[in-house]
């Protein structure tokens, strides 16, 4: 029984993780977690819905990321705050910064 509840809060977090990166966390968009906080209280044990719950959050990361490759993969956007943001990235991992580029 104790590893179902595992499952279960493991799948929960993964769920509500999604959920605030993918759709958002602001005010407007609380009825999105409020209804997966909802469903799990009522559902806790129910492994039908549980494999329902780790389903959805793989689609919906699976989801995203395919917009962003399909994203990368379009020449004709601008891709210069993309390829910014990429570099920033790659220099914050080994302790650097971009400097501020100037614009009159």
């Amino acid at each position: 029984m104790s590893g179902e509840v595992v499952l279960a809060a493991r799948v929960y977090r993964d769920l509500l993780k999604a959920v605030v990166k993918h759709v958002g966390k602001e005010d407007h968009k609380a009825h999105f977690t409020d209804f997966v906080k909802q469903e799990f209280r009522k559902n806790a044990h129910d492994r039908e819905k549980i494999n329902l719950a780790r389903n959805y959050t793989y689609l919906l990361n699976s989801i995203h990321s395919h917009k962003d490759l399909l994203f990368s993969y379009n020449i004709a956007v601008d891709r210069s705050a993309e390829m910014k943001r990429v570099l920033g990235k790659s220099a914050a991992s080994v302790g650097l910064r971009l400097p501020e580029v100037y614009q009159p």
